[in-house]
């Protein structure tokens, strides 16, 4: 059971209140501190809800540097979304725990969190599992490289149904779909619309999305929270079609 006021109760609530959330994600390597602030000003404006920070590859307190920044900023909660131990820092307020469960690769399934342990070991984070599922998109990903696994065929559907749902009966509290950063292609949404089916846990998907459309596409098809990132870097105009 979650505490009343943790981030993933708020979640919960949020989701059964009919609310379609978006978390904007932002990598420490690629974010120039010095232009937070102006960024994050932008994100307030915005209909995002939650803020994530990570990366597959970041370099060594890159983002607790970042994350201290962020916090000046904004009373938006600050969610992990590590792609590496080193990634983790306590001045956020949680931390997907983050399983990829699509892949063979054990030190993503539990390696790396064994390894965690020692820092979140009297943390005030609060962590949420989360079964974590690449998706072919057209094009490699740098979680594809990184994790030397790769990703799920999109004509294998049945397949990302059953993966999705034995990550819910495995005790995950989310589940991610990811199409990875800098996609061609987002997560299709007949793929989106059939694991939310599956599911009774919140289902959060990520990558390829760019557009306004293609973001009320994924709601529609059943996302409970979208994540966008490269489209914010490439184009912060983006903000301006996404504004409360």
């Amino acid at each position: 059971m979650a505490e009343k006021n943790s981030i993933y109760s708020c979640l919960i609530s949020s989701i059964s209140d009919g609310k379609k959330l978006l978390a904007v994600l932002v990598d420490p390597d690629k974010m120039v501190i010095e232009n937070v602030s102006g960024f994050i000003k932008k994100v307030n404006q915005s209909i995002a809800t939650h803020i994530f920070v990570g990366g597959s590859t970041v370099n060594i307190n890159a983002t607790e540097i970042l994350v201290l920044e962020i916090k000046k900023h904004t009373k938006l909660p600050i969610i992990l979304f590590p792609g590496d131990v080193s990634q983790i820092t306590n001045h956020a307020d949680a931390l997907l725990f983050l399983s990829l469960i699509s892949g063979d690769n054990t030190e993503y399934l539990i390696g790396k969190h064994i390894k965690a342990v020692s820092k979140l070991r009297g943390s005030k984070l609060e962590v949420i599992p989360t079964g974590y599922l690449l998706i072919e998109n057209g094009r490699p990903t740098s979680v594809e490289k990184v994790t030397q696994t790769k990703p799920m065929s999109t004509s294998s559907v049945q397949n990302i149904i059953d993966t999705a749902k034995a990550g819910e009966l495995l005790g995950m509290k989310l589940v991610y779909l990811e199409a990875g950063s800098g996609a061609l292609q987002p997560v299709p949404l007949e793929i989106i619309s059939f694991v939310k089916r599956e599911l009774n846990i919140p289902l959060i998907v990520g990558g390829g999305i760019r557009t306004k459309q293609q973001l009320e596409n994924a709601y529609n098809s059943g996302a409970d929270l979208v994540v966008i990132g490269t489209a914010f870097e490439d184009d912060e105009a983006f903000f301006d079609d996404l504004r409360n």
